[in-house]
């Protein structure tokens, strides 16, 4: 929005050119933190009032860590406020033709509304585990799905009408088509590796990782600042990715795919580094606001949806293996204590509590420790992703 009011102001007048600036989207992506950092700042204390006053408190389950349950009636749908500061501080800042940032957004606002109403549940119908799986799995699927179809289109070609173009192409090739090699999964530290996908193997895999990444995000967040730092941590990493596939130059340096327009998710990603280190201010141990799944659903399907776009969704991988890794404990432990149970008529546990973080506290970690170690961790993964710009 600000970008073409800009433009306008240059074309008004010669005194105006140092309004120029604004085209850079380094420049705007760096704005666009700021801006969300002081939106979550100064709308967080009065979203902290209002929850409390509406008696918005995150219930805590009976299975739960003891030490948890002086937790019990925090504020919970803190995401609401890191959805919001993003919404703005991108519409402000990014260019509002870019498909790529309107198909992000509407995939965290997507998975947010699920959230939502997950949190809302728990809260008002006061059931702990709020939306059931089944149904929350497949608006997931709805809006994944949804998603995939867009973006196999909009990686393909160079323009929105030429994206549709392509969709009616491939309609009326009887839906057997072949993809550029930049829609192909790129393989990191290999030089101009790419695997082909197919428009059906491109859908599934997208929607895997959209899916995937946001459970993964909402089964991480369960201590004080644990999800939000490696959040941004991770979206800052994929944002350097989205500028080097975005500029043709440093693509082919580089040995990337050149996918124009993918740039501007700078500023989303900016966006949302600076809407989560606001919300970490008020997530910080002892938490006075916790995330809900409105926030934890949406950033880890804006980090899907991301990854898929620059073509990084092994480096993804690499980059969000804390979020992996408590998945994986997760799913581990449940496909164990069924198999244990059906067979020795006992169900026996892998871990000593899941998701992988309540593992650690039950082995004598403090909270503090694990959140920090996680966060150290992430540090060190992000940096072995963006070693991949060179080392290829």
């Amino acid at each position: 929005m600000l970008l073409i009011l800009a433009e306008w102001l240059q074309t008004l007048s010669p005194d105006f050119s140092f309004l120029r600036v604004v085209q850079y989207i380094t420049f705007r992506a760096v704005m666009a933190a700021m801006t969300a950092l002081a939106i979550g700042l100064y709308v967080g204390p009065k979203a902290i009032r209002m929850l409390t006053a509406l008696k918005v408190g995150q219930p805590v389950r009976g299975y739960a860590m003891q030490t948890h349950l002086v937790k019990n009636g925090t504020p919970t749908m803190g995401g609401v406020l890191i959805l919001f500061a993003i919404a703005i501080s991108t519409l402000l800042w990014f260019d509002l033709s870019n498909r790529f940032v309107w198909i992000v957004l509407l995939v965290t606002m997507g998975f947010g509304a699920i959230g939502w109403v997950d949190d809302w549940r728990k809260v008002v119908n006061k059931d702990p585990e709020g939306m059931r799986s089944r149904e929350k799995y497949f608006w997931q699927s709805v809006i994944g799905l949804i998603a995939a179809i867009a973006l196999v289109f909009s990686i393909s070609e160079n323009s929105n009408s030429r994206a549709f173009e392509l969709f009616v192409t491939w309609v009326q090739s009887g839906f057997s088509m072949d993809l550029p090699p930049q829609a192909g999964l790129q393989v990191p530290f290999f030089k101009e590796i790419s695997y082909p996908l197919g428009v059906l193997g491109f859908v599934i895999l997208t929607y895997l990782v959209i899916v995937g990444a946001s459970n993964a995000v909402n089964l991480t967040d369960g201590l004080d600042g644990l999800a939000i730092m490696p959040v941004i941590m991770v979206g800052t990493a994929l944002g350097i990715f989205a500028y080097v596939t975005g500029n043709a130059n440093y693509a082919k340096y580089l040995h990337f795919p050149s996918i124009p327009g993918t740039g501007e998710l700078m500023i989303f990603c900016g966006a949302m580094a600076g809407a989560g280190l606001a919300f970490l201010w008020f997530n910080a141990h002892p938490a006075q606001i916790f995330m809900g799944d409105v926030g934890a659903l949406a950033l880890g399907g804006a980090l899907g949806t991301i990854a898929v776009i620059v073509r990084q969704e092994i480096v993804l991988a690499i980059m969000g293996g804390i979020f992996v890794a408590e998945a994986l404990s997760v799913m581990l432990q449940v496909v164990w204590f069924k198999y244990t149970k059906k067979r020795y008529g006992e169900g026996r546990r892998l871990l000593k509590m899941a998701p992988l973080h309540h593992h650690f506290e039950k082995s004598g970690w403090k909270e503090t420790q694990v959140v920090i170690r996680f966060w150290i961790i992430t540090m060190l993964l992000c940096l072995i992703g963006l070693s991949t710009l060179k080392l290829r």
